[in-house]
């Protein structure tokens, strides 16, 4: 999307509070805060105790303050070509560890699960390579740590999952939940979302269906009984059940402009919660980013569910598992690897491993780059809608 596309975008959803615009023109990196100057005192006072609170010090950030500008930016204190997030927690300088969150496990139950920490968010947040901006109401330290939360509590949902593969046969749902991937009319949306995580086994569904899933999963329960705030979840169900169609148009039709035959009027429709940001630098991804990787072999790609690969970044240089092939993750070469292998035949790592054909360090770091430049990985990154009132 070009920057008077984005503006247009940016028009039509005033309802949004917190923008991940990539505009080109921009040089600012990082977190920006665009505001009046009373906002910016209160956050330039109260930012160095939140990054404390995370164990993060004070020389690993820089600040800079354009007050004639409105503008106070936080940025990684690293060169301004260091654009990479997935080796954050192999710095000795950010003492990174997997964080321990519980979640509803059905029947009244919890689970522990081991997850990224909302200090890697931060600093991934913080890291070159893309510009996370706050502004108008969203002007506020606890719109950040709102993100931050909301995108650890997605991630932590990704980190288990155990879904059947349909492998080019129609998707599968639990009956008494669910119609072809609608919830019946009387099921509530928090309890067919529920169901969907905790009978992974009656559920056959397609990696695009399973990220969905995973995100308004997050989002519901986040606003539901981590963040307990009734009227962001009030007005998160009603922009899902407008249509009755909860999992359709989540995210923005602009994501899949790249595609054949594409509707131009899907430019400016607006993802029902999810939201783009385009012109993000290779190796740069935050926890809680959906990605795609385009298969760019027009063979392979004819495979009904290999036309790319949906994925969401969980951090700690690992993507999620939808079907437990791998452990329940994938590191970023083990990625790129599985969509590029398929142009090789290989569709199942044990049966086909005859087919593999080794890559080197350089193909990987080609595979990285987006399709115009050689590689898979699509330059956007896809990630919820926050806002700070659902009155906005």
């Amino acid at each position: 999307m070009n920057t008077s596309s984005a503006c247009l975008l940016r028009t039509m959803l005033g309802l949004l509070s917190i923008w991940l615009c990539h505009d080109v023109a921009a040089t600012d990196e990082g977190i920006r805060y665009s505001c009046g100057p009373d906002r910016l005192a209160r956050i330039e006072k109260g930012m160095p105790k939140y990054f404390a609170s995370l164990g993060i010090a004070r020389s690993l950030v820089v600040t800079k303050a354009e007050r004639a500008n409105g503008n106070l930016i936080f940025t990684l204190n690293t060169p301004k070509d260091d654009v990479d997030t997935l080796r954050l927690n192999q710095r000795p300088e950010y003492a990174l560890r997997d964080h321990v969150v519980r979640l509803p496990a059905g029947h009244g139950k919890m689970r522990q699960v081991m997850t990224v920490s909302r200090k890697e968010i931060v600093l991934a947040l913080l890291q070159h390579g893309r510009l996370t901006e706050f502004s108008g109401e969203n002007c506020t330290l606890e719109a950040l740590k709102d993100l931050v939360g909301l995108r650890q509590n997605i991630v932590a949902w990704s980190e288990d999952l155990n879904w059947l593969w349909p492998d080019g046969e129609s998707a599968a749902w639990n009956a008494k939940y669910w119609r072809e991937g609608t919830p019946l009319p009387n099921v509530s949306l928090r309890a067919a979302f529920n169901d969907a995580f905790a009978s992974q086994g009656k559920y056959s569904i397609g990696c695009y269906t399973a990220t969905k899933l995973v995100f308004i999963q997050g989002t519901l329960d986040y606003y539901h009984r981590v963040r307990k705030d009734p009227s962001r979840l009030k007005w998160i169900e009603a922009r899902l059940a407008a249509d009755q169609e909860p999992l359709l148009d989540v995210e923005p039709g602009s994501m899949w402009s790249f595609e054949k035959g594409f509707d131009p009027a899907e430019l400016i429709r607006p993802g029902k919660v999810l939201q783009i940001q385009r012109g993000i630098a290779a190796r740069n991804f935050v926890p809680g980013d959906w990605i795609y990787l385009l298969n760019t072999d027009p063979v392979s790609a004819q495979k009904t569910g290999y036309e790319g690969s949906n994925a969401i970044y969980l951090g700690r240089n690992k993507f999620d598992d939808y079907y437990n092939d791998n452990s329940h993750s994938y590191t970023y070469a083990q990625k790129l690897d599985e969509v590029h292998q398929w142009r090789n035949g290989v569709f199942n790592r044990i049966r086909d491993a005859a087919k593999i054909r080794i890559l080197s360090a350089e193909d990987l770091d080609r595979l990285g780059r987006p399709p115009i430049e050689g590689g898979l990985m699509m330059d956007f990154r896809v990630s919820p809608i926050h806002l700070i009132s659902a009155n906005n």
